[in-house]
């Protein structure tokens, strides 16, 4: 009988947990909330305002991690009960009135809002997509669901506060400062965002008068202008290009560490990670330029409005990764575009000739899918149906559905609209189609005359070196980056003594591509190409000077103090990739600075510890394990990272971890290891049973 009751009350719940959109329609969160950084908890005290649409006697909010809560209302009387999932309250609701309760709670999250401490700074923020506000803010995790947050921090007073909306102003509490934002809209609960930590920031304005706030931490003002090159030209460029203006009162981007992805499109807030903060070297290998238009593109796609399911995710991801093209071919040009183009489109070839390709409406489909095919379907469209009417179709989506819910009938209705075709070969060949449509890309592909010339040189792979010689000296003596890049990759296949003098024009080049390829595709150099190959350790890119100083190192033994001399303190990216190479290398080169080699190895060794990023943990871990050279320390952080927020990380830990329990030796050694933390002592006892 009990489990048959319990069986009962959970069908009740869920048909009460579907249907609620269609009971009460809440309008308003204000939340004044405090975090707890030595705890890792954050508290609120929230005004929700709702109306129902029918009369009930329940209620409910998703939240999750709740420890202690307190609820009352305006009108009537109110019980409340936590399952774990929900906060749940019941009363005598009806329909059409207006109601407003207030609620405070306290909430460790598990997921969704981070505690990131980093050389004894700490640093706060949020992921709602995939993860539910509700670990840390009770809301309504249903997408459909929007609702205007006004958010109130306090916060150390040592520390910026970032958050959705605008900023109304600030106020000293004790040693606390008091943030207090304005949210004009409504948005889905994923998007609601919240930052804290030690930022300075620039202010720009649109050409249309949108605030632009962009945060750095201080240590990095001089990659400021880096980091952040083309923001407002992407910005400018959007709102004519998609003809709808900017929907939010402000916008603002904000670089975190250790974040789960590249970047995130909160509404009117972007964070994201800060292994893209570079210098002036850095910029042309690993820019910001296209994670920013993405996320930006994705203020009108994804936040003014909103997918309905996953079933029309591309709506979303397709969208913003087809304007950040658009963007990046504004900026970089006609080839580049057309390259980026190429590129997926052999990506998406590739998984449809093996038979798992997926279609673009599928909700279970890859990011692949619902990013490159995505945008190369609305590519395919605009060429169908032409630029004006595109641009017509776009703008006529957007401002009939703006704030709402949308599905891709919604998009195709403002098409055939706006272009007077029936679209059905579109939607059954890009939509509904599994199998990537490779001969219409390819033919699409062929108008761009850059992309005639490349395919030109990419034939040459099944030709004989002999027949192809003095085309590829053509193709060298002025290379395009990419077309450039393609026959450098052809040199490496065939004896350095045909083509020595090839490789001599690549290298006379100075284009920095060409002269990377040869980094990349040469990482056992040939004594004939020695000199030439030692220039690149001066070249302006450290993915060049990376590749460079490993193939040199191992190609020339009796050269390697020279190598290491040439590079010694040069960093490289955010995520020290040089640097750590450079250590690595050191400790294994016998008799190179042996009165260095235990600080080296420790500097090594230190980089494994949590208060560095997980990007330059991951470097140290992996090189620690080509070298061998694991001890306490380091052992014991590679334990840690096993169960780090960020999945691939803790992934590749994992990797290394269980390669480590293979050998005897560091099986035992990590079976003696003290000092873990609970949780770590508890996956380490599992992961050795």
């Amino acid at each position: 009988m009990k489990f048959l009751l319990c069986l009962l009350f959970s069908i009740i719940s869920i048909s009460i947990y579907a249907q609620q959109k269609d009971v009460v329609d809440f309008k308003r969160i204000e939340a004044d909330l405090k975090p707890d950084f030595d705890h890792e908890t954050i508290s609120g005290n929230l005004n929700i305002e709702f109306v129902m649409l029918t009369d009930s006697d329940s209620i409910y909010l998703d939240a999750k991690n709740i420890s202690d809560y307190k609820a009352k209302i305006n009108l009537g009387k109110l019980k409340s009960s936590f399952d774990g999932n929900h906060l749940i309250f019941k009363g005598n609701f009806k329909t059409g009135k207006q109601y407003e309760f207030f609620l405070s709670y306290t909430a460790k999250p598990s997921k969704a809002l981070y505690f990131v401490n980093k050389v004894g700074e700490n640093q706060l923020w949020t992921q709602g997509q995939g993860k539910y506000t509700s670990n840390w803010l009770p809301s309504i995790d249903d997408m459909n669901d929007k609702i205007e947050f006004d958010f109130s921090i306090t916060a150390p007073k040592t520390y910026q506060v970032i958050a959705n909306g605008k900023l109304e102003g600030s106020k000293p509490e004790g040693g606390s400062t008091r943030w207090d934002f304005d949210m004009q809209n409504p948005i889905s609960s994923y998007l609601a965002a919240l930052v804290i930590g030690d930022y300075s920031k620039q202010s720009l304005t649109s050409s249309s008068g949108v605030p632009i706030e962009l945060y750095y931490y201080p240590e990095d003002s001089t990659e400021f202008e880096p980091t952040y090159r083309y923001t407002k030209e992407i910005f400018d460029f959007f709102e004519e290009e998609i003809g709808v203006p900017y929907p939010w009162q402000n916008y603002k981007e904000v670089p975190v560490k250790d974040f789960l992805y590249a970047g995130m499109e909160n509404t009117s807030t972007t964070i994201f990670s800060d292994v893209f903060i570079v210098d002036d070297t850095g910029f042309p290998d690993r820019n910001y330029v296209n994670v920013n238009a993405h996320e930006l593109a994705h203020q009108w796609f994804g936040d003014l409005v909103t997918e309905t399911s996953g079933t029309h995710h591309w709506l979303q991801e397709g969208f913003a990764t087809y304007y950040a093209l658009l963007a990046e071919r504004e900026i970089f040009g006609e080839n580049y575009y057309y390259w980026q183009l190429y590129q997926t489109a052999e990506q998406l070839k590739d998984l449809s000739d093996k038979g798992k390709g997926e279609k673009l409406l599928n909700p279970g489909a890859s990011s692949l899918t619902f990013y490159q095919k995505g945008a190369w379907a609305l590519h395919i469209l605009r060429e169908k149906i032409g630029s004006e009417a595109f641009k017509k179709t776009v703008q006529s989506y957007l401002e009939k559905n703006r704030f709402e819910n949308v599905e891709t009938s919604d998009f195709l209705e403002a098409a055939r609209a706006a272009s007077g075709q029936d679209l059905i070969d579109f939607e059954k060949d890009w939509l509904n189609q599994s199998a990537f449509q490779a001969t219409q890309a390819l033919e699409s592909l062929k108008k761009s005359s850059f992309v005639q010339d490349y395919l030109q040189i990419n034939r040459l792979r099944k030709v004989s070196f002999d027949k192809k010689k003095e085309l590829l000296k053509q193709t060298l003596t002025f290379p395009d980056d990419y077309i450039g890049q393609e026959a450098v990759y052809q040199l490496a296949e065939e004896p350095i003594s045909q083509t020595l003098s090839l490789y001599e024009l690549a290298f006379d080049s100075n284009n920095r591509f060409v002269r990377q390829a040869i980094a990349i595709s040469v990482p056992q150099v040939p004594e004939a190409l020695r000199v030439d190959y030692e220039t690149l350790l001066d070249d302006n890119s450290y993915v060049t000077r990376e590749a460079a100083l490993m193939a040199l190192w191992a190609s020339f033994p009796k050269h390697r103090s020279e190598y290491l001399d040439k590079l010694e303190g040069v960093v490289g990216f955010a995520d020290k990739n040089i640097e750590t190479l450079w250590l690595a290398l050191s400790l294994a080169t016998p008799g190179y600075k042996e009165n260095s080699k235990q600080q080296n190895y420790q500097q090594l060794v230190n980089y494994t510890g949590e208060e560095f990023s997980f990007e330059i943990r991951e470097h140290a871990f992996q090189y620690l394990y080509q070298l061998q050279l694991y001890e306490e320390q380091s052992l014991t952080n590679l334990v840690a990272g096993c169960l780090h927020h960020n999945w691939r990380f803790a992934q590749s830990c994992r990797g290394i971890l269980d390669m480590l329990l293979e050998d005897t030796k560091w099986k035992t050694a990590i079976k003696d290891l003290n000092g873990l933390a609970d949780k770590e002592a508890k996956f380490l006892t599992q992961k050795l049973q």
